[in-house]
């Protein structure tokens, strides 16, 4: 065999991960806080950056226009919004929205050389994935990337809630229930006025609550004192009658009435003092075994809101958003007084740079605003009528309807929050699997799969316990395509026991 050298020529398609692309890609992950943060460092490194505080005054008294089926008016760098209406061709008219033009500062002709292949750039930023190339990192790995962070104590309990938890609208009352939690654990506030707000019976909050006071610690979740230390002596299992007793009658032991509660409580005086020092060994304050943090409001990215006359007006919040601007004065002015080739480089350096920064920031609105529509639009039953018309969703629905890649979506859902009618809800909510139908129909959400199986079960009487593989068979006459093993996996997830079990359960209730 003759080895020699020989000329080909080969056509090849490769993504180029640039600095300008790895910048976009960051700037879409971030929230709104995190982003102001990191545009008040941009302006401190970048000379020819300011803020366009001018632009911010003239688009909060701006006239938002004459209404439409679907309207965008702009705010500023990319803000935007989009008013979603009733009307046949809502979608489209949305759509035509979306893909407007915004007022920006941002002017390609002040580019210079380097920086050309903009619009190849975004096309890559849109449908950067998997298969291209790999995530962005904000730099080396160092040692203060493995050092363990203080866990909160909310963060505590939504560990514990998407967890032991798995229906998703449970864990909707849940999030609601977490934000009534005071600092030492206590719940305040009416359980009828969520039920209203999430469109659900009364019933159904009381039972997740009872389900988050087995949470730990022991206690929480409590609306009283006397619920509190009724908890952990629940869990010790030692709320016996006489010890329920003492607990309804706290103010007499305050008030050290010994001789009155050992009657009230039926036992003699050492027994007394046995109880008196179980209950004073309780925690009657548990959340404060916790670091002590002030609690950070949630700031919502998007605000949905009902439209008069039907439909929904989705925008992004300008309070949050920043805005800059590219000192062009300036650039002039340093231009002419440059003498070195190394002090030309600096400056069109800086100047692509800031160009690219108001790029992003335009990007990134736009994309959150077509996410965060879309996302209402498919799930618009969720907020007409509640947590019960949750409908399947994952990423690749919002993407394939905005025609972006799915990784794109899930960076634009991360770690960013809608307020709408019925609360504030983080995107990643919005998501739920789905099971296929076996009788050629629209999916049924997991969530309505794992209602059904626990409606079955509960209805159920002792002498007709139905197996895991009777429950598969009543689904699949319902049009569930559901397999024996997914109904185990689900029973298992909601606390139910095996067959067996539940016959000698209901068995000894007889």
């Amino acid at each position: 065999m003759a080895i020699s050298t020989r000329l080909e020529l080969r056509t090849s398609q490769t993504l180029v991960m640039t600095p300008q692309l790895q910048q976009a890609i960051k700037l879409l992950q971030l929230n709104n806080l995190e982003l102001a943060a990191y545009v008040e460092q941009e302006l401190e490194q970048n000379p020819l950056l300011e803020r366009d505080d001018e632009s911010r005054e003239i688009a909060d008294g701006m006239d938002p226009g004459p209404e439409g089926p679907a309207e965008m008016t702009p705010m500023g760098d990319g803000l935007a919004r989009v008013d979603l209406s009733d009307s046949a061709d809502s979608t489209g008219a949305a759509e035509r929205a979306l893909d407007a033009d915004f007022d920006n500062v941002w002017n390609n002709d002040a580019v210079n050389d380097g920086i050309d292949g903009e619009a190849a750039g975004q096309a890559a930023f849109e449908n950067w994935g998997s298969a291209g190339g790999h995530g962005f990192e904000d730099g080396v790995s160092g040692i203060e990337q493995t050092v363990s962070e203080a866990v909160s104590f909310r963060d505590h309990i939504l560990r514990q809630l998407n967890m032991d938890v798995p229906d998703a609208a449970d864990r909707v009352i849940g999030l609601h229930l977490v934000d009534l939690l005071d600092d030492s654990g206590y719940i305040s506030g009416d359980l009828t006025a969520i039920a209203e707000l999430l469109g659900c019976e009364v019933a159904r909050v009381e039972a997740v609550l009872a389900r988050l006071q087995q949470f730990d610690p022991s206690g929480i979740f409590a609306r009283d004192l006397r619920e509190c230390l009724a908890l952990q002596l629940r869990e010790r299992d030692r709320l016996d009658p006489a010890m329920q007793a003492l607990l309804d009658n706290l103010p007499l032991l305050g008030r050290h009435e010994y001789d009155e509660l050992t009657r009230i409580c039926g036992v003699d005086a050492e027994d007394l003092r046995d109880m008196v020092t179980e209950i004073r060994a309780l925690n009657p304050k548990p959340a404060l075994s916790f670091e002590s943090t002030a609690p950070q409001p949630i700031t919502p990215d998007v605000f949905v809101r009902a439209k008069a006359g039907g439909g929904w007006i989705i925008e992004l919040n300008n309070d949050t958003l920043p805005r800059v601007l590219v000192n062009n004065h300036y650039h002039t002015q340093i231009t002419r007084s440059t003498r070195t080739r190394e002090e030309r480089t600096y400056i069109n350096t800086c100047l692509q740079s800031a160009n690219w920064l108001i790029k992003s920031l335009h990007q990134r609105a736009t994309t959150i605003l077509k996410v965060a529509t879309e996302i209402v639009r498919q799930q618009e039953n969720f907020f007409l009528r509640g947590i019960q018309e949750l409908r399947p969703l994952v990423l690749r629905d919002i993407a394939d309807s905005i025609e972006m890649h799915e990784s794109t979506v899930s960076r634009v859902t991360s770690n960013k929050y809608m307020a709408t009618p019925r609360g504030i809800y983080e995107l990643k909510y919005f998501f739920t699997t789905s099971l296929g139908s076996s009788m050629g129909g629209d999916a049924h959400s997991s969530e309505s799969v794992r209602h059904r199986i626990k409606a079955l079960s509960d209805e159920e009487s002792a002498t007709n316990i139905l197996s895991d593989d009777r429950i598969t068979e009543i689904l699949r006459e319902e049009g569930i395509d559901i397999a024996r093993r997914t109904v185990a996996k689900y029973r298992e997830a909601l606390g139910i026991p095996s067959s067996m079990q539940r016959r000698r359960q209901k068995s000894a209730r007889l």
